[in-house]
């Protein structure tokens, strides 16, 4: 019996022959996975829908290039995350106005915490590129250093400097809270 990774691969290797069976069915398995991605970096309904329609325009394109060498929704998240930046380019909005974190609290919450909280994705949003990625792959996404690191093309160790360096913005930032 197939596994659901055989299922994948020949689903890709089909869409890659030019199947449009097969590309739509792959399209329609990772779709809210993209525009869960798009809406994670963005943080905008309307631009993330945006940007995953052109993830999957990309993706007609670019499905060539997957070689298997890396689990598909690492490549997909490298496909995606490159439409939003060109999305934001293509928009002429700086990134402290279409990338803003959002804070949903529930309302057991108090204001102080509330305000906190927004305190910190402010900042998060200023941390350099690299830090605040993989900040948020693993603290806020739950991500491990190697899956972050295979998204973020870079090592483990990196990742882990990262995060270190961008906690240690943070704690400055934030007066040593």
């Amino acid at each position: 019996m197939p596994t659901n990774a055989d299922r994948e691969k020949e689903l890709i290797k089909r869409a890659k022959r030019g199947e449009a069976y097969a590309f739509d069915t792959l399209v329609g398995e990772y779709y809210m996975t993209m525009y869960k991605m798009a809406y994670k970096y963005i943080q905008n309904k309307e631009a993330a829908e945006d940007i995953t329609q052109n993830a999957c325009i990309k993706l007609v394109r670019a499905l060539d290039t997957f070689k298997h060498q890396s689990a598909f929704t690492s490549w997909l998240y490298t496909l995606v995350m490159n439409t939003a930046r060109d999305w934001q380019k293509s928009q002429n909005r700086h990134k402290s106005e279409s990338g803003e974190i959002h804070i949903h609290a529930d309302t057991s919450a108090s204001n102080e915490d509330v305000h906190y909280a927004q305190q910190v994705m402010e900042q998060i949003e200023k941390l350099p590129k690299g830090e605040r990625e993989a900040l948020i792959l693993v603290t806020i996404e739950g991500m491990s250093h190697a899956v972050a690191a295979e998204m973020l093309k870079c090592s483990e160790g990196t990742v882990s400097w990262r995060i270190h360096e961008a906690r240690k913005k943070l704690k400055e930032w934030l007066g040593g809270k």
